[in-house]
């Protein structure tokens, strides 16, 4: 981590993230494409939209195609044809959403298939050996996303279990020079215990570190409460990766606070749902309101879906059926949030972000 500039106002910080396959300016926003593909993009047109890292998910790829094809055709990067960075995710968040169809021990997690309900099991060492099979460039430790609301007793034990998974994770991967382990902050709402555990994971020396447990359903003031408190203990020359995150007005308030890195289906799921994010807040394109309006989507936006067509094409595309429409939000959507951590990069070095949030929020709607 390479930290260029700090704003004045707020704790933002300009930076660069130096990985094997390439050099990530932040504050970042990266695409998920979590079974080896960004939903409808090729990765030829994330490179035209400035994508230079995604994110993919072990848990998926563990279960399908699995780890060892993957590794067979030379690395997920090969696999997928992508050359820019990967980070992998471990599958931990996917694992604890099946509910009863897992059972957490000291050990891993038992838990059964959501594609065939095969009887599964995922541990911190496996969860290393799937990460090193697919070659990605930041390997996420295993840890167990702490549900909310839950009680302090079991958020405790949670977080303690997480500690102990990542110190098991370190000794697991030895493919250090290639890929880079990132410690995951957990604790949930309780401010104690995101400080216990973001003394007790900084103590391994990682090279970077991520909060986790958060956007799980909580109101947004209190996640920047426990940003708040949480980000000031992580070392300031490492990367800081806020999991899960990926709004116009979380972008903005996560990179005040600190935060390096994002991640969030959001974007290229409600793309998919006909929902386009625009500097004049959100287009439900299937509206019949727009069945007749031959203007572009955002009229401030310069991507390829808004140069060429109209919402009322859009609208066609999408009422029809058509794969067209999906592809075509979904490059907007991307487009505009990649679009988004640009202008918060320059707010930063210009030391106007509190200006440049002010006059975002008032174009997009929110209340503040």
């Amino acid at each position: 981590m390479e930290i260029l500039k700090k704003d004045s106002q707020t704790k933002a910080r300009l930076g660069k993230v130096h990985t094997p396959h390439g050099i990530i300016d932040t504050p970042v926003f990266m695409p998920v494409g979590t079974q080896a593909t960004v939903k409808t993009m090729s990765p030829e047109e994330l490179k035209t939209i400035g994508a230079k890292i995604i994110l993919s998910n072990t848990y998926h790829l563990f279960l399908r195609p699995g780890h060892e094809l993957i590794k067979k055709a030379g690395g997920l990067h090969k696999f997928m044809n992508w050359d820019g960075a990967i980070l992998t995710d471990s599958g931990g968040f996917q694992v604890f959403s099946l509910g009863d169809l897992r059972k957490i021990t000291e050990e891993g997690v038992e838990f059964r298939s959501h594609i065939d309900g095969s009887k599964q099991f995922l541990n911190p060492e496996k969860a290393i050996e799937v990460q090193m099979a697919l070659g990605s460039d930041i390997v996420m430790a295993f840890d167990e996303c702490i549900p909310y609301p839950c009680t302090y007793e079991y958020a405790r034990k949670s977080t303690d279990l997480t500690t102990r998974w990542l110190e098991r994770c370190k000794k697991a991967l030895v493919t250090t020079d290639k890929q880079s382990l990132f410690g995951i902050v957990q604790g949930g709402m309780f401010k104690d215990l995101r400080k216990k555990s973001a003394q007790d994971i900084t103590q391994l020396d990682l090279p970077g570190y991520a909060i986790g447990g958060l956007s799980v359903g909580e109101p947004k003031d209190m996640m920047y409460e426990v940003l708040e408190e949480t980000v000031p203990l992580l070392p300031e020359n490492k990367p800081r990766y806020l999991m899960g995150v990926g709004s116009p007005d979380a972008l903005i308030e996560g990179a005040m606070r600190g935060i390096d890195m994002f991640d969030c289906v959001l974007p290229t799921r409600i793309a998919r749902n006909g929902t386009a994010l625009t500097r004049y807040g959100k287009v439900v394109i299937r509206n019949a309101e727009y069945a007749m309006d031959l203007s572009q989507l955002d009229p401030t936006c310069s991507c390829y879906t808004c140069t060429n067509y109209s919402r009322a094409y859009l609208r066609h595309l999408l009422k029809a059926d058509e794969i067209l429409g999906l592809r075509l939000m979904t490059i907007h959507n991307l487009h505009f949030l990649l679009n988004l951590m640009e202008e918060i990069r320059q707010a930063i070095r210009e030391d106007r972000l509190i200006q440049y949030k002010k006059d975002f929020f008032s174009d997009y709607g929110y209340e503040k």
